[in-house]
Formats: C-alpha cells, sequence, structure tokens
C-alpha cells in the first residue's frame, strides 16, 4: 500500500467542562507515523508532556535506523525519559506525565505502541476491534469480559491508569512498560486512534456507524465524533486521529452466479499453494542461514579515534577517565560515551585549533558524558560541529571554545542535559533549516550570545538555564522565556 494515498484526518477539542486543552496528535502519512497524546498533570503541566511526547516521537521516529518495533520503543521511551527529566527541573510541573498510542505504518502492516488507555481501533465493514489493552484497574476488567462496555464507561474508577509515559525512567524493553503489536493493515480498512475523551462518552458502535457513514470523507469522520463525545457530556478532552485505507471507501464487489472467474480463480490458488509448498519444504537448499551480529561495547585503550574507527552500527564505544588530546569523529548508528560522566577531557588535538568532534552527515549518533575544554594552550574553534548530522547529545560539557555547538544543515539534532559555557562567541550556533532539539542545558557566559539561528534555523528551547546571554531565535520570545529559565532576569535578552 501506498502510504501517500491515504486519507487521514484528525483534530482535538477541550470538551465542555475543562478549559484547556492537555490532549496532542500528530501526523505524517508519507512517513506512516500517527500519535495521540492525552496529557496528565495541574497548571498546564499534561500539555507541556503531551508537547514533549510528539516532538520526540517524531524526532525519533524521522532517523530510519532499526527496525520498526525498535524505533517505536526507543520513541516512546526518550519521550518518558525527556518528560521526567522536565518535570524534576521545574517545581510547577511535578508529576506530569502522558499516555499515548503511536501507529506505524510499514509493508501493508501497522506497528503499534502503546502505553495507558488511549486507544486504536480497527475498522471494517461492519465491524470494528480494539486493537490496544487499557493499562487501567476498569479497562483491564473490561477486556477480560468482567464488564460491559457500558458499566466501564460509567465506572468511578475510569480514569485510573497503572502505566504512563513519564512517571519514571524506563528503557527501550522494560517489562511492563511499552505494549508493541503488528497488525496487518489491509487497504479495505481504517484506523481510528483517541483519547479515551472520546472512548469514554462513545460506544464502539457508535464510532464505527460514524466512520462508515463518512467513509471516504475522514474530516466529517472526526468532526462527528467530537461532536458525539461533546454532546453525551463532554467531560474531557477529546482527541480523534483517523486513517483510511485505499479501498476503505469502495463499495464490496459481487461476483455474478453465472461468472467463470470464481472457477478459474480457485484453479490457480490450488496452482499457486502447491508451489508455494513445494518451494517451502526445498528452502533450506536455496534460503542462506541467518547471520546475527550483536552490538558490540569497545573500550578505549589509547585513542577514542582507533576505537571508533573500529566500531560499526549498533556499537558502543567507552571512553574512561583521562585526557585525550584528538579529534573526534562520530559515526553513524554509533553510541560514544565516557564510563563515568565527565571525567575524560577532550582536547583540541595537537595544532589542529578544533574542532574537538565532527559528525558530518551522520545517522543514530549519541555522545554522552565527555567534557569538551579549551584553553590558550590548546584553543578551539568549535567544541562540537554537526553537520546534515542526527545526533544526539547529552551530559556533556563544551568549555572555552570558539563556539560551543555549531549545528548545519537540515537535520535535527538534540542537545540535552549538557552545559556549554564560556564561548568566546556563540554558544549555540544554527546555521539552516535545522530544528534542533534543546532541552534542559546550561547555556552561560557565551560572548557572542547563548543561542543564535541564521539562515531559517528555528531551534526548539525547554527547560533550558540561559545564564548572562542573549537569544537570537526566532519565535514568540514570552513563550521562550515561560519554557525556559532566566537566572538573570533584569539583563534584556533579544
Amino acid at each position: 500500500m501506498v502510504k501517500s494515498m491515504l486519507r487521514t484526518a484528525g483534530a482535538s477539542d477541550p470538551g465542555r467542562v475543562r478549559k484547556n486543552n492537555e490532549d496532542a496528535h500528530y501526523s505524517d502519512p508519507d512517513r506512516g507515523i500517527f500519535l495521540v497524546v492525552d496529557g496528565i498533570g495541574g497548571h498546564a503541566a499534561g500539555e507541556h508532556a503531551a508537547a514533549i511526547a510528539v516532538e520526540r516521537v517524531r524526532a525519533r521516529l524521522e532517523r530510519q535506523t532499526g527496525t520498526a518495533e525498535q524505533r517505536v520503543r526507543e520513541a516512546i521511551t526518550m519521550a518518558n525519559n525527556e518528560i521526567l527529566h522536565a518535570a524534576r527541573s521545574n517545581p510547577e510541573w511535578a508529576g506530569m506525565a502522558c499516555v499515548l498510542t503511536l501507529v506505524l505504518l510499514e509493508n501493508g502492516s501497522a506497528v503499534v505502541g502503546h502505553v495507558g488507555d488511549s486507544r486504536l481501533y480497527q475498522v471494517r465493514r461492519g465491524a470494528i476491534h480494539k486493537i490496544t489493552h487499557d493499562h487501567s484497574p476498569v479497562g483491564e476488567r473490561e477486556d477480560n469480559r468482567e464488564l460491559s462496555e457500558a458499566e466501564a464507561m460509567r465506572h468511578p474508577r475510569r480514569n485510573e491508569v497503572y502505566r504512563d509515559v513519564g512517571s519514571e525512567e524506563h528503557a527501550p524493553d522494560d517489562a511492563g512498560f511499552i505494549e508493541i503489536q503488528r497488525i496487518p493493515f489491509d487497504p479495505d480498512s481504517a484506523l481510528l486512534l483517541c483519547s479515551d475523551g472520546l472512548s469514554d462518552q462513545v460506544t464502539s458502535s457508535e464510532i464505527r456507524a460514524a466512520v462508515e457513514r463518512h467513509a471516504g470523507a475522514p474530516d466529517a469522520a472526526v468532526r462527528d465524533l467530537i461532536a458525539a463525545a461533546n454532546r453525551a457530556g463532554g467531560k474531557d478532552n477529546v482527541t480523534v486521529l483517523l486513517v483510511e485505507g485505499d479501498d476503505f471507501a469502495a463499495e464490496p464487489r459481487a461476483v455474478s452466479p453465472g461468472s467463470p472467474w470464481p472457477g478459474r480463480l480457485l484453479m490457480f490458488g490450488a496452482g499457486l499453494l502447491v508451489a508455494v509448498a513445494a518451494a517451502w519444504l526445498t528452502r533450506e537448499s536455496w534460503r542462506p542461514a541467518p547471520v546475527v551480529i550483536r552490538p558490540r561495547t569497545i573500550e578505549v585503550n589509547r585513542s577514542i579515534a582507533a576505537a571508533m574507527e573500529e566500531a560499526r552500527p549498533g556499537d558502543t564505544v567507552v571512553v574512561p577517565a583521562g585526557e585525550y588530546r584528538e579529534q573526534v569523529r562520530l559515526k553513524s548508528g554509533v553510541t560514544l560515551r565516557a564510563r563515568v560522566p565527565r571525567e575524560p577531557v577532550l582536547r583540541a588535538a595537537p595544532l589542529s585549533g578544533g574542532p574537538a568532534v565532527i559528525a558530518d552527515r551522520v545517522n543514530g549518533a549519541r555522545l554522552s558524558g565527555l567534557r569538551i575544554v579549551a584553553d590558550p594552550q590548546t584553543p578551539l574553534n568549535i567544541g562540537i560541529d554537526l553537520r546534515d548530522s542526527q545526533v544526539e547529545i547529552d551530559d556533556v560539557e563544551v568549555k572555552g571554545a570558539g563556539i560551543g555547538i555549531e549545528i548545519h544543515g537540515s537535520a535535527s539534532p538534540v542537545v540535552r542535559a549538557s552545559a556549554i559555557r564560556d564561548s568566546n562567541a556563540e554558544g549555540v550556533l544554527v546555521i539552516g533549516p535545522s530544528q534542533p532539539w534543546l532541552s534542559h542545558n546550561l547555556i552561560q557566559s557565551n560572548k557572542g550570545g547563548g543561542v543564535t539561528a541564521r539562515e531559517g534555523a528555528r531551534p526548539i528551547l525547554l527547560g533550558n538555564v540561559i545564564d548572562h546571554n542573549a537569544l537570537d531565535v526566532p519565535g514568540d520570545k514570552d513563550e521562550i522565556r515561560q519554557q525556559n529559565f532566566f537566572p538573570d532576569a533584569g539583563r534584556a535578552h533579544k
């Protein structure tokens, strides 16, 4: 199935009771990404959790490294840990989290990632099937048929969940965290993702009827379902995202009784079955044995560059404490991390002047825990130079460079929980259409400004401490101030 032929629509509504909307949704039909998020937390914290989830999931799934299942697990885990870190950094966001349902379409199937009590339904003509399981006491009883759908919808504990995204640290493969499924997605079916603002107010049969009634016009179906939820009370925010296959709106084709085609098709099918069976029985003669390449951990002996040269995608290069005077190039799919964060110190290679770290057209790499330090004896023109590279940088310190981190091109790297300070020019310089995610960093005392964006760059800033630095970035300055921390509040910022 060609993803560009999908018919999709999505909308969110605050409902009739709540003033703010803590739901969010995202769709990218070309990449087959569809997501519904329901935020949890007071004082608008749920909105922040939902926004972080959308951005982190989007950023990870756009990097097409690893299997679809791995990408979904990593996307949800990254959102989880980012939300947790943001909540710990801001007392007003304490306790924020979210629940979500994610679909990634791939080769005629849908990989589903799910945490909480938002839902995914699959609709075919005359039938609707709930794909996800509610991670809640009431939802579990409904799935086990101890409660009817109507009883579950009326239950006083309906809003309780025992799994969420953001309340505790997780790894992608943690048991009891992410529910993963792969289901067929045929052209004559539709997928409906929704928050519990719909499923608590509108029955599954009513959902199916609305989707079928507006087959071929998903916008109308979404509007109809949101209106139905509000007519039923609108007690919560309601979000609906509908994805129709190519043939979902087509009428079923009937074959006339006198047509010779059924018999011909039956004979053809029987012949094909015999051929497939024969191929299967002799498969060992034509199928090569599988080769499993397992990720490795490579300890740096004397040179980081030598260990990186040996590494292949999936490997992790571990750097012991010590001082390293060399230039390091990141590689796609390779993690470079300190054995103990901030103990390895990377300086400029002799006579090079920098950069200390280079990534050029790299995808899926990670740099973690190193200190990059310049001084008059070992100056650095750039601490970290990222060019058209999708890289994650976390818990790194860049101190005293000409430019702390320079980002060029259209890729959108992540810089998180790091310190960029005392640069002679910009702390972070972004050039080109990139939208890097700068989250919970200390950006301090950089002479040319904390974060500067040029040539269409639009960095996303969240939870950063920006101290004694000016900003030169596009966007709503009041919103930037609300989402970041400026200890030197009396100082003018651009």
